[in-house]
């Protein structure tokens, strides 16, 4: 969630008071017969507006550790004090390493904190490219571990890509992580909140496009094949599918937020945090899950 979403996140939460509910339900739009995949809603928990607010990731190393989740109120006060006051949705690489984007409201780099398997945590900070947008919403992290993923806020026509920091040999906390290439999509997509590998050149993307004109609805669950793995050689292409459009249920009216996604390879299960209005975003927000077929 970029800054102007955030502010509205925060005022939300801090104006709850004031706000009125009403019994408005907003029902998911079916999903549309041209798309190739199918994912079915099979239950949801619902999801803590302070902890659980902005993203999430299935950890598989330790074995039988817990999803993580990020939120305003899952921030180390030792990071926000030097400014990185927005957490985005993490990712987990398939050996243990946690990487968590930060971003501030102004300057000109964004931050990725690391939590190696051993525990230990590390900050890789990125300076800005030329035409780079700061938000800093979300990571994948490749199947193969070693390239990072990450979104710009608004309408987008790339992704971009970075060494993995912490996997990656060529990365370190005491430089510059480098941007390495991009993935060129061939369909514009609008204010991605997440995304997360479901095989080695497929991504499984969480929108919050509020608009609807570039897939015919709002809030669309998206599917991004890639031309190849990503790498630092060259840019890759990447084709853009519109699956679904993502549930938008609540005991109150309003604008909902899509947050981040999570896909576990060793279930098969996807999930996605969306949030609700007004009131409601203390008790009816929920993290969604989705199996294919």
């Amino acid at each position: 969630m970029p800054a102007p979403a955030r502010q509205r996140c925060h005022a939300v939460l801090a104006g709850l008071v004031t706000l009125a509910t009403a019994a408005v339900v907003s029902l998911a739009a079916p999903v549309p017969a041209s798309a190739a995949d199918t994912w079915t809603e099979t239950g949801s928990d619902r999801a803590d507006p302070l902890t659980e607010s902005q993203g999430l990731t299935s950890v598989e190393v330790p074995a039988n550790s817990p999803n993580r989740y990020t939120g305003i109120g899952t921030i180390p006060i030792g990071v926000s004090v030097r400014g990185w006051n927005h957490v985005g949705d993490p990712d987990a690489s398939y050996n243990g390493y946690y990487i968590e984007p930060y971003q501030q409201d102004s300057g000109n780099s964004k931050m990725y904190r690391v939590q190696a398997p051993d525990g230990t945590w590390s900050e890789y900070v990125h300076t800005l490219s030329s035409g780079e947008a700061l938000n800093n919403s979300w990571d994948a992290i490749s199947p193969d571990g070693q390239w990072m993923l990450s979104g710009e806020w608004g309408t987008m026509n790339r992704l971009l890509v970075f060494p993995t920091p912490g996997v990656n040999a060529s990365t370190s906390p005491s430089a510059d992580l480098p941007l390495a290439s991009k993935v060129d999509l061939d369909h514009p997509v609008r204010d991605v909140q997440g995304c997360d590998f479901s095989g080695p050149t497929t991504l499984l993307c969480s929108s919050d496009d509020p608009d609807g004109s570039l897939f015919g609805m709002t809030k669309p669950l998206l599917r991004i094949d890639l031309s190849a793995a990503p790498g630092g050689s060259s840019d890759v292409t990447g084709h853009v599918t519109a699956l679904r459009q993502l549930p938008l249920r609540s005991s109150c009216s309003g604008t909902f937020e899509v947050e981040g996604i999570d896909y576990d390879r060793r279930t098969g299960i996807l999930r996605v945090i969306v949030m609700s209005p007004g009131f409601c975003i203390l008790t009816d927000s929920k993290t969604y899950k989705f199996s294919r077929g």
